[in-house]
């Protein structure tokens, strides 16, 4: 919208313009277009005055005629008809001795942008492509892709791209990138500029004389060729290698893509490309711009996921200045923990415990989360550092610390008693659901090591219709009767008061389902019980975890100096997830699978006389791969299960199936007719599809099985595991009213 009183201001400025005395002085002619400039790009409306510039490009002054573009090319959309008549001022400056206005005057007349304007700019732009100028040649190669642009449905003119192919050669390095970008642009329906080896070696040959915008322009554009022969390869990676050491941190990241692109079948070539690549990368990592900072930071995530120990001796680079950004110091601090090892330890250690006081909450979790991944390794050192964050009694960092806590005792159980000493009494400091989630499952699991546990968890309980978070009040379920099979007489009482208030009181669904599948386990025996929720707490033969396994770089490389690696967040679980290998577990049930009788449950030596077989979902597959799949795949195997039809929640229905590794990508709610479930898993060497289809009549499950490749043993493992998941799962959650048996806990 226009200011007020632009219409006076345009007014007054006309009759400037168009005073004899103020044209005859070039300078007063000129500050007066210059006021017109500036006007315009305040948001005043000075298109009124379009006729008077018009008739001010007719002049030698380059400054004048350059403000007089620049306005005509403005509001050559809102007077397109007094635009026309500037097209004649324009074509005859193409023809002028000067090479300047040349390619002035037909960069503006291919940005005027109007109907009917290829017409004109046709013949000037090609004769601009054959102009002794280079800077005029550079002008008409993007006009060419200009004037494509303003007739996207018109049929590609083949004499313009043999043109702008044959001018890929011009001696002007520029003029060559403009054509590259030119062709890309007018066959981008047809896949693009086609890089042929002709091409690809003239692209190679004159890297060096193009600037560094223009290099890594051309090292993209390199990407679509692929040499044929070993000698051809190599040479093509000679030529490359001075660029790989290049000052500007664009063109080293482009050579570094095109060589992990080029040598993929080499690694150690690949390797050696990023060690010489390793000044540039830990240069933009400590840039001083901060977008570009962070940019060779995410970057330099990924080469360390291959070679970690090649950036081990530079972890000090990777220290948090006071003045960066948060985003920069959560990639910081990622990085600092891969790069740990015995001789830095100290070192990073002792900076990270600095940042575990952070004014910002967030960077302060983050770096207590660090130092417990290191303590993965070292756990002695790490203890020592989050006991000592206890004593601070900030809710964050104790709410941090304790999760950190969990996860460690889970992964070293050689933890376990120094971590059952240090979280006495900080259940005063914990605010959050992430904190209390981490303590209460602490207290289940490891209670009888914990003198207080009985009473924390009472505490807890008698605040429970304070507690917002339903996931909270899930666990504290759990892990209350996981205290009690190991401490009946101090929990019994808190037991039977939690249970009666969830089940009979209780709003929420899922903690319902939770409260009646506790209390169905207990009515069933403390021994089933014990066989249920007393698994094993971790798996000590894991030992102290070193770390995860280096991955291959071509794992990473195709997405090198892209926008994924800055896009993609990975979480601390997934680290870990990664980091360590999980064992398979026999076919057993938690006490996340809410509605199962106790007599129902499957037990681990249950599930071995079953023929208990080992699943995984690794690699997980998409709906789309699965789709694709399926219909690519034959029948292995039908089979109609014997099980009554779908009456869990369909969130129990999928974490029973998560439990012995069975991905449930799509399933009809309870209610629906027909009931389906399309499930997938991975057996030992196949890939193993399955189809469930509810028969309300008959109460009957159909099933059918997909299997690449055909695996009888694993079809076979595969059917009796799902059939136990199932027998379990899909009892009626609600059987007799809990009022009946409301006094069972407490005799």
């Amino acid at each position: 919208m226009p200011y007020l009183a632009s219409e006076e201001t345009a007014r007054e400025l006309k009759r400037a313009l168009s005073n004899p005395n103020v044209q005859s002085d070039r300078l007063r002619y000129r500050n007066t277009i210059l006021r017109v400039i500036r006007f315009m790009t305040q948001g005043l409306d000075m298109s009124p005055l379009y006729m008077e510039m018009v008739k001010a490009s007719a002049t030698v002054d380059v400054v004048q005629k350059k403000l007089v573009y620049l306005y005509m090319c403005t509001y050559a959309g809102l007077k397109p008809d007094l635009a026309l008549l500037a097209i004649n001022t324009l074509r005859k400056d193409c023809a002028d001795p000067n090479p300047m206005v040349r390619g002035l005057a037909l960069r503006n007349m291919c940005n005027l942008r109007m109907p009917g304007i290829t017409e004109y700019t046709q013949q000037p732009v090609l004769s601009g492509l054959r102009d002794k100028a280079s800077y005029v040649r550079r002008v008409a190669v993007l006009g060419c892709a200009k004037m494509h642009n303003l007739q996207a449905d018109a049929e590609i003119d083949g004499a313009v791209v043999n043109e702008l192919y044959s001018m890929l050669r011009d001696p002007d390095p520029v003029v060559m990138v403009n054509c590259l970008r030119a062709l890309e642009e007018i066959l981008k329906d047809e896949g693009g500029v086609v890089i042929n080896k002709p091409i690809a070696h003239h692209l190679l040959n004159r890297l060096k004389d193009l600037d560094c915008w223009g290099q890594s322009e051309v090292l993209t554009f390199l990407l679509r060729y692929r040499p044929r022969e070993e000698d051809e390869l190599f040479d093509v990676l000679n030529l490359l290698d001075g660029f790989l050491r290049s000052a500007h941190s664009a063109v080293t990241a482009a050579t570094l893509r095109l060589f992990l692109r080029l040598a993929a079948a080499h690694p150690a070539v690949q390797a050696d490309a990023l060690g010489r690549g390793r000044g540039p990368l830990l240069s933009a990592c400590t840039a001083h711009s901060r977008e570009l900072r962070f940019a060779g930071l995410c970057h330099m995530q990924q080469v360390l996921r291959s070679l970690p120990a090649d950036f081990a001796a530079h972890y000090k680079k990777f220290f948090c200045s006071y003045a960066e950004p948060g985003y920069v110091k959560f990639r910081k601090m990622e990085i600092l923990v891969e790069l740990v090892n015995d001789e830095n330890v100290p070192l990073i250690l002792e900076e990270l415990q600095a940042y575990c006081t952070d004014v910002s909450p967030e960077l302060a979790q983050a770096a207590i989360f660090a130092v417990g991944r290191i303590g993965r390794t070292y756990s002695e050192r790490c203890l020592s550092i989050l006991t000592g964050l206890l004593g601070l009694r900030q809710d964050h960092i104790t709410s941090a610390v304790v999760q950190t806590f969990r996860d460690l005792v889970w992964l070293c159980p050689q933890c376990t008693s120094s971590v059952c000493s240090a979280v006495a009494g900080c259940e005063d400091c914990i605010q959050d659901s992430e904190g209390k989630l981490a303590l209460v499952w602490l207290l289940g699991v490891h209670g009888e090591q914990i003198p207080s546990a009985p009473y924390v968890l009472e505490e807890y309980i008698d605040g429970l219709k304070a507690e917002l978070s339903p996931v909270v009040r899930q666990e504290l379920l759990t892990a209350t009767v996981r205290l009690f099979l190991s401490r009946p007489a101090e929990t019994q009482d808190m037991l039977g008061r939690l249970l009666h208030y969830c089940i009979e009181e209780e709003s929420d669904m899922c903690v319902r389902d939770r409260a009646l599948m506790c209390y169905r386990l207990l009515r069933g025996g403390v021994e089933g019980t014990r066989r249920v929720l007393g698994g094993p707490k971790s798996d000590p033969s894991l030992g102290v975890i070193t770390g995860r396994p280096n991955e291959p770089i071509n794992s990473w490389a195709p997405h090198f100096n892209t926008l994924q690696p800055l896009s993609s967040r990975e979480t601390w679980a997934d680290a870990a997830t990664r980091g360590s290998t999980e064992p398979t577990p026999k076919l057993s049930v938690e006490p996340s699978l809410a509605g199962a009788e106790a007599g129902e449950v499957t037990t681990p030596d249950a599930a071995e006389e079953a023929g208990a077989f080992s699943l995984t979902l690794a690699p997980v597959l998409s709906p789309e791969a699965f789709e694709k799949h399926w219909l690519q795949l034959e029948t292995s195997h039908t089979q109609t299960l014997r099980c009554p039809g779908p009456r869990s929640p369909p969130q129990t229905l999928q974490a029973a199936l998560q439990l012995v590794k069975i991905q449930a990508l799509a399933f009809s709610r309870p209610d629906a007719s027909p009931w389906k479930a399309y499930l997938c898993t991975h057996g030992p060497g196949s890939l193993i599809l399955a189809e469930l289809l509810h028969d309300a009549d008959a109460d009957r499950l159909q099933l059918t099985v997909k299997q690449e490749p055909r695996d009888e043993q694993g079809l076979r493992g595969f059917v009796s595991v799902l059939q136990t998941v199932l027998q379990t799962v899909t009892t009626d959650c609600v059987s007799a009213p809990y009022s009946e048996h409301g006094s069972t806990l407490r005799e």
